[in-house]
């Protein structure tokens, strides 16, 4: 990751619609959002995570706060917020850090 780093961590239960099952259409819209997510000025990175009872979490990682406040001003990404709330969340929550450290390995690398 480049030297300053913000995150945008938006975490979100899937609603479940009255016949038992997630409601429809999310799946399409999320892969949307992660390729329109990727075009915008300022993105790094994305990583996301999703359990069976659809409790899920994206990452979004972005060079500036001005990237984050373009993104979520963009319009198609506006009107997938709107849906969300109505038709696909639960209940979601967004929350905006600067990384102040990062560390890891990948798979590729030789363990000790």
């Amino acid at each position: 990751m480049s030297d300053e780093v913000y995150a945008v961590i938006f975490s979100a239960q899937r609603a479940v619609g009255p016949d038992g099952e997630f409601t429809a259409g999310y799946d399409d819209t999320a892969a949307r959002m992660a390729e329109l997510s990727r075009s915008m000025p300022g993105f790094i990175d994305m990583e996301h995570a999703r359990s069976e009872t659809g409790f899920g979490i994206t990452v979004c990682y972005w060079s500036s706060e001005e990237a984050i406040a373009a993104w979520k001003a963009n319009i198609e990404h506006g009107e997938a917020q709107s849906r969300g709330a109505k038709e696909w969340y639960a209940d979601y929550n967004v929350r905006i850090a600067k990384v102040i450290r990062s560390y890891g390995m990948t798979s590729d690398q030789e363990k000790s």
